[in-house]
């Protein structure tokens, strides 16, 4: 099967509503932490092996194109189109539709999200459409998907009924059949897509993780606070921060609640490096009526209580209660407190790593596209579903070494 190499980004916008950022500087160059932000993602397209990237600049190109050269220093292969600033984005598109490849990944330049291509590619091919686009639900958004995935209406104006998702900025696209919806080439892509959607010729892959963009100076700021690295660390609780009850039996009282003692060595450790931490729990004893929800409330309050008195920052706990036959998306393996947390504490999950004993914990982290560390006796039990994690150990002092690590070099880093 043919991998996809190419990403295409629009970067000829005014960024009007950047002033006086834009006065004289490309949106794309927009900084952020002390970056442009079209820096972090290039980044991220070489980090998801993407090999050769196209920016559709305009105004103010050839500021990005001295700032990025031909990609050597960013390891990826850049290349330019370049028109007047005035050209609006199908024009782009079509101006430089002779260095597209036949498929190709297509973003706006003032958008990120953590985002697997591979997966965005599959819901693709699967859906034999022109267009695949990467979704997030939204009241007010512009997309009305129907039941089997497929976007039934694309409204730029947002003014009908329906509408719960918005398009995020990234996107799958068939070169020519795309090229076959043009009647001219002066025109927005947004209607294109529009044309596409009558045909039913688009579909959608929804990401549950939250996007944050450039395009006005509040989001600029927000998104600064998102893309700086925090040393926050997820970790499970029961079988991981503490001894598991026996199966079929949940924690349901303090008294039952016993201590992982080389857990907690490893998060004073890590704690003493400036990592916080964030649990994520399982608890379907609520559902089940074996537990109360109150005593999860006061077990977890406790055990917050403790690590605190030994100097580990426990900064939010997040429980899903419900049983594994509800079909909730909070319950791990589905990321769903993952992106909860990540909203709440403005984390970016590809620069995040999870911690737990059970392969489904890897998953979960998978699910989210963060990295995941596996301990315990399951540590080498194969999660499915293509997840993996990033490294095991027997315990979770092992792993400290190789998780100061790895957010050290994401410091480092320049995405």
């Amino acid at each position: 099967m043919e991998r996809l190499n190419q990403a295409v980004v629009l970067c000829g916008g005014l960024g009007a509503r950047l002033r006086p950022i834009t006065e004289n500087l490309p949106k794309p160059l927009a900084p952020v932490g002390g970056r442009p932000f079209l820096e972090y993602l290039i980044c991220q397209l070489r980090e998801q092996h993407l090999e050769r990237v196209v920016l559709l600049t305009g105004y103010y190109g050839e500021m990005i194109r001295d700032y990025f050269g031909d990609g050597a220093g960013h390891g990826i292969q850049i290349d330019y189109s370049s028109g007047p600033a005035e050209w609006d984005t199908g024009r782009r598109i079509w101006e430089g539709k002779k260095m597209l490849d036949s498929r190709f990944l297509l973003l706006y330049s003032d958008n990120y999200v953590p985002v697997n291509v591979e997966k965005l590619r599959s819901a693709h091919l699967a859906s034999s459409s022109v267009v695949t686009l990467l979704l997030h639900e939204k009241e007010n958004g512009n997309v009305r998907l129907d039941v089997d995935g497929n976007v039934e209406v694309y409204d730029p104006t947002r003014s009908k009924l329906g509408l719960n998702y918005v398009e995020i900025g990234y996107m799958i696209v068939e070169r020519g059949r795309m090229l076959d919806a043009y009647d001219a080439p002066d025109v927005s892509f947004s209607r294109i897509l529009e044309k596409l959607v009558k045909g039913e010729q688009v579909a959608g892959l929804v990401s549950g993780d939250s996007y944050h963009s450039i395009s006005d100076l509040k989001r600029l700021k927000l998104a600064e606070q998102y893309l700086a690295v925090k040393r926050v660390l997820m970790i499970d609780r029961d079988g991981t921060i503490n001894k598991r009850a026996p199966r079929g039996e949940y924690i349901a009282s303090w008294h039952d609640f016993h201590w992982d003692p080389q857990t907690v060595e490893a998060m004073r450790q890590l704690a003493k490096e400036g990592f916080r931490f964030l649990v994520l729990s399982n608890q379907a004893g609520i559902a089940r009526g074996m537990l109360k929800s109150k005593t999860v409330d006061e077990i977890n309050a406790r055990m917050v209580f403790e690590l605190q008195e030994q100097g580990i920052d426990v900064i939010d706990v997040y429980v899903c209660p419900h049983h594994w036959d509800e079909g909730c998306s909070c319950r791990k393996p589905n990321p769903g407190m993952f992106f909860r947390a990540s909203r709440s504490h403005l984390l970016r999950m590809d620069r995040t790593v999870y911690v737990g004993d059970d392969p489904r914990d890897s998953r979960a982290a998978f699910n989210a596209e963060c990295l995941s560390v596996l301990i315990g006796p399951e540590r080498e039990r194969d999660p499915g579903g293509g997840a993996k994690p990033s490294f095991t150990g027997e315990t979770m002092l092992e792993t400290v070494p190789w998780i100061v690590s790895r957010y050290e070099s994401w410091e480092k880093s320049y995405c």
